[in-house]
């Protein structure tokens, strides 16, 4: 009797970080196939990762790259349908909120394949966020709903959700704890940059309601410049293109604050991240990782479905508001220095293969 096979379909920086710690557990007891959509295109945001958290190369890379929402998704669909077929596998594997987990799941339930979906029952309740979307509708498509917190749980609950629910906590913990240590050992980053600990802030930007509107990102590139204190701004690829377009670029270039480098390895952003004064983002991902590390994290949107990091105190949000986030900068502080460790306790992983092992058997 074969093992029984999950085929887990990637597709973006985060995605891949999530699935390094579950990925180890699964092939444990279960036969895995990896399938990279290729969202994110470039050596530095996708194969590198899969290097330095050491998981095995993608069985199967689809290469759509960039485009439209639609043009993504249908592309995407029609791949990862083949990918399906030709596997015949029992549970298709999904995480997050992109478009690669939008993909996925449609192309399995379409199939009458189940859907296991973690990072289920997040919720910013702004459907305005492509995001937010693809997250409710993966929801709605999934078999096994691994919710990282008690609040995503609930969320869940509130949408009728009840029948394969698990909380688990977060996958991005267990990551965290598994090689925080290794880039603290091998990373070079800070020397390399030139920085001290706690004498500079790190940024990053990608969420399309910052990068596809030229007055938000006038407004945080503005903030930047005039805080007067270092800057290092890892550029992701769409974020470069906005720059160019809006005509930004030079004033960063020029900047004698501002560090812009190109996208950074997980390991050099853990040690980034946790040596950093303050964390100023749009992503979700850097808002948690900001939270385990105790950096306090000034969050680029106006709501957040990590709302526990904001609750305890450690995440201000303040939108693309030149003001806010300079005031931001200048005075936030975490109020009392709460922290209720929400997010579990680095077995995630475990806790996810253990289930889906128990229901196969």
């Amino acid at each position: 009797m074969r093992a029984l096979k999950i085929v887990t379909v990637v597709g973006a920086r985060p995605q891949f970080i999530k699935m390094a710690p579950v990925s180890r557990e699964l092939r444990k007891y279960f036969e895995e196939r990896v399938v990279h959509t290729g969202q994110h295109y470039d050596y530095g945001m996708s194969r590198v990762f899969f290097e330095q958290l050491g998981v095995p190369l993608p069985d199967y890379n689809l290469g759509v790259g960039s485009g439209t929402h639609a043009y993504q998704t249908g592309e995407m669909l029609k791949g990862i349908e083949r990918v399906l077929l030709e596997e015949e596998p029992e549970i298709v594997m999904v995480y997050g909120d992109t478009n690669s987990t939008l993909a996925g799941a449609l192309a399995a339930a379409k199939l009458r394949i189940k859907v296991a979906h973690v990072e289920a029952g997040l919720r910013s309740f702004d459907k305005r966020m492509p995001e937010e979307v693809n997250r409710v509708l993966v929801d709605h498509m999934s078999d096994y709903l691994f919710a990282p917190t008690e609040t995503a749980v609930e969320n869940l609950r509130r949408e009728g959700l009840v029948d394969g629910v698990h909380l688990t906590g977060d996958v991005m913990y267990d990551a965290l704890l598994q090689n925080l240590k290794v880039a603290r050992r091998n990373s070079r980053i800070l020397d390399e940059l030139g920085l001290r600990p706690r004498e500079y802030l790190l940024a990053t930007v990608h969420r399309p309601r910052n990068t596809d509107r030229g007055e938000n990102l006038k407004a945080i590139v503005e903030a930047f410049v005039e805080s007067g204190e270092p800057v290092v701004f890892p550029a992701h690829p769409r974020t470069q293109k906005a720059l160019r377009y809006y005509g930004l670029l030079d004033a960063l270039e020029r900047a004698k604050n501002v560090i812009m480098t190109p996208p950074l390895g997980y390991l050099d952003m853990l040690v980034l991240e946790e040596n950093a004064r303050k964390i100023l983002t749009d992503s979700g991902g850097v808002q948690k990782e900001a939270y385990f590390l105790r950096v306090p994290c000034i969050t680029l949107r106006e709501r957040t479905e990590w709302v526990e990091t904001v609750e305890d105190g450690w995440n201000v949000l303040v939108g693309a508001d030149k003001e806010r986030i300079l005031r931001a900068i200048r005075e936030f502080e975490p109020a009392g220095g709460a922290y209720s460790y929400r997010f579990g306790d680095g077995r995630a992983s475990k806790i996810i293969a253990e289930i889906l092992r128990g229901v196969s058997e």
